[in-house]
């Protein structure tokens, strides 16, 4: 493999699934998954904050996406949990890929805004109050990075200072 593969994305829902990324020291990483964290920096299993997950389970919207998004859901905490089940959504991409290939890595926290409605906020999210400007969804890492992005969130500080 020498470049990235994706797989045909799910028009409902802002994440790749599984997918392939070649790092520059030249191993593969497979992954990521996309499953509720237990709390807002919780990069591992264990890290769990009752309050973040409270905050969770008493918004609508969790709730509402759930209930559209259940097999969804379901299959992607099963994929976390299980190594033999993630390898098998690799293998749909790299076949030749097994079990004794895979080495877990670090984790990632990527904050995800849902609506009241249920449905993923899947662009930036920036409100404008009196004296800030609240960029709320980054949903790419390599949006963040966007210099169009940057000008548009200095263009609104701009204008509230005037």
């Amino acid at each position: 493999m020498n470049g990235l593969i994706y797989p045909v994305p799910d028009p409902e829902l802002p994440f790749l699934g599984v997918h392939c990324t070649r790092m520059i020291d030249w191993p593969v990483n497979p992954g990521p998954n996309a499953v509720l964290a237990f709390a807002r920096e919780g990069y591992s299993r264990r890290d769990i904050n009752f309050s973040d997950l409270f905050e969770t389970l008493r918004y609508p919207g969790f709730w509402r996406l759930i209930a559209k998004h259940v097999r969804t859901g379901a299959a992607e905490m099963l994929r976390a949990m299980s190594k033999s089940a993630f390898v098998r959504k690799v293998q749909h991409l790299l076949p030749e890929i097994e079990e004794d290939d895979i080495v877990p890595c670090r984790a990632g926290v990527r904050a995800q805004a849902v609506a009241p409605d249920g449905k993923m906020v899947d662009d930036f999210l920036i409100l404008k109050s009196q004296n800030a400007v609240h960029v709320c969804n980054a949903p790419s890492p390599a949006a963040t990075a966007s210099l169009e992005i940057g000008r548009y969130v200095v263009d609104a500080i701009r204008k509230l200072t005037r």
